[in-house]
């Protein structure tokens, strides 16, 4: 360019190696940030993707049994029985029951007449189901795990669940049996209020109401049994077939099923408190009583009669 004096300027620009530098610098760091959240991005599809399906598979009980809160009468369809044991037998989850334990229970309470009580020991897999088969009846749970018990409560608060201190240890079961049977004229007689029962067996703290209803089905799948420190299942076996015989109203009939009945404590406490005679069905893991009505003066748990013959669930 020429000025007014005729000098011509030259303006040179020059290019630092830094400059360059400089920018290839830049483009490195980008591509590392860009890298890293696409890292971060897979790893977190990689854990959700684990953590969601077990979690959908294990609550199957849960998805099959809103089925039924759009039904409108108390007895559900047999297509939708089928489909609720269906899909519940077919969880991953690796306690819960076999197709045909839950059909022997479902089967009762299809026969049961509205509106049917249900009394259930232990929160366990099958809780949502056995409140849609029992629809609108009436179904009670309880359980040793107070927290356990709130929670479930909070997530399900179409659920009654009530939770109970146990005091005894599954190891003390020969003894705890004998005493009862010792004393089954007196504090741990068959027919009685167990709300101011003395008998240790006996649950007198749940809720004064439980106590008044009269029980159709009553299932035992609690407390913990599997281990010697554990409660064992004494006082819930104790307390159903006290709960069966003490009627005072509904059907004379109550039927009472125990699981994991291939387990000692559960098979002595049946044999001397739901009695031999009484038994209608087993397998090694659920076995169904049929128990009687009896009048207040009954002292034994278990009559004299020959015991009648045992089928085998299927």
């Amino acid at each position: 360019m020429k000025n007014g004096s005729g000098n011509t300027n030259t303006k040179l620009i020059l290019l630092h190696p830094y400059i360059q530098k400089q920018s290839s610098t830049t483009r490195l760091w980008l591509l590392a940030f860009v890298s890293f959240f696409t890292i971060i991005f897979l790893l977190t599809l990689l854990y959700t993707r684990d953590t969601i399906i077990p979690s959908r598979n294990t609550s199957v009980a849960a998805a099959v049994a809103a089925v039924v809160t759009s039904a409108a009468d108390s007895n559900l369809p047999t297509t939708t029985i089928n489909a609720l044991l269906h899909y519940a037998s077919r969880s991953n989850d690796s306690f819960h029951m076999s197709y045909g334990e839950m059909k022997s229970i479902s089967d009762v309470l299809r026969r049961c007449a509205p509106p049917c009580n249900l009394l259930v020991f232990g929160l366990t897999h099958e809780t949502l189901l056995w409140k849609a088969l029992n629809n609108n009846g009436r179904t009670v749970f309880v359980e040793e795990n107070r927290y356990y018990a709130a929670y479930f409560e909070e997530i399900h608060p179409e659920i009654d669940v009530f939770d109970v201190q146990y005091t005894t240890k599954a190891h003390e079961a020969g003894e705890l049996v004998a005493a009862a049977k010792e004393a089954a004229g007196n504090e741990c007689r068959p027919v009685q209020n167990l709300l101011f029962s003395d008998c240790k067996l006996g649950l007198n703290d749940l809720p004064n109401h439980v106590y008044d209803v009269d029980w159709d089905v009553i299932f035992v799948d609690g407390p913990r049994g599997d281990a010697n420190e554990g409660p064992g299942r004494m006082s819930s076996i104790f307390t159903a077939a006290v709960l069966a015989r003490s009627k005072k109203g509904g059907s004379p009939k109550t039927h009472v099923f125990v699981h994991d009945y291939y387990r000692d404590v559960e098979r002595l406490c049946g044999d001397e408190f739901l009695c031999r005679e009484n038994l209608v069905e087993s397998n090694e893991l659920l076995a169904h009583y049929v128990l009687d009505k009896m009048d207040k003066n009954s002292t034994r748990f278990c009559s004299d009669r020959k015991k009648r013959s045992v089928s085998s669930l299927s």
